[in-house]
C-alpha cells in the first residue's frame, strides 16, 4: 500500500474529478492494459523532467517499461516512485515514514509533483488529503502519511 498522487490532463472548464471519470471510462477491463505509446513531445517532457529532478532534487534511477516510464528517487528524505505515460502519471510514496519522519519525503514529493505539472501540463491531485498539488498543503499531506505509517507500525507489526 502506498500514498498516491495522481496526474491527469484536465481540459479548461473541467474538474479533476471529471477528467478522472473520463479517463477511467476509457478503460476496458476485458482488454486489460495496453502498452503505452508516448509521442516525441511526451518523450521530450520525460527527458526534461528527469534532468530537472536530477539537477534540482538529486540523483534518480529510471527505466522504460511497456506501460510507463518510471523514475525512482532514493535520497536522504526517503523513497518515491513516479510513473509517466504521457497522458497521465502517478507518484507513490511508501507508508514507512511515521510521524514527523513523513515531512521530508512529502516536501520532496510535492516539489517533484509541481515539476511534473510544470513540465507536462498535467494537473496533480492528492486524494489522500483531497487537495490539488499546485496549491496543496505539504504539512497536511505529511500528517496523513505520518499518521497512517504510525498506525500501521503500531497495529500491524
Amino acid at each position: 500500500m502506498t500514498y498516491d498522487i495522481m496526474f491527469l490532463r484536465v481540459l479548461p472548464g473541467r474538474t479533476f474529478d471529471e477528467a478522472l471519470a473520463e479517463f477511467n471510462s476509457a478503460y476496458d477491463r476485458e482488454a486489460g492494459l495496453r502498452p503505452m505509446t508516448v509521442t516525441g513531445v511526451e518523450c521530450g517532457v520525460w527527458d526534461r523532467l528527469v534532468q530537472r529532478i536530477s539537477r534540482e532534487v538529486g540523483p534518480v534511477t529510471t527505466e522504460k517499461y511497456p506501460y510507463s516510464l518510471t523514475l525512482w528517487r532514493d535520497g536522504s528524505a526517503g523513497h518515491l516512485q513516479l510513473d509517466y505515460s504521457g497522458d497521465s502519471a502517478g507518484m507513490e510514496i511508501p507508508y514507512r515514514y511515521p510521524g514527523q519522519h513523513a515531512l521530508p519525503i512529502m516536501a520532496e514529493a510535492y516539489r517533484i509533483a509541481r515539476m511534473v505539472e510544470e513540465e507536462s501540463g498535467l494537473e496533480g491531485y492528492d486524494y489522500e488529503v483531497d487537495q490539488p498539488v499546485r496549491t496543496g498543503d505539504v504539512d497536511a499531506a505529511a500528517a496523513r502519511l505520518g499518521g497512517v505509517a504510525r498506525w500501521a507500525q503500531e497495529n500491524l507489526a
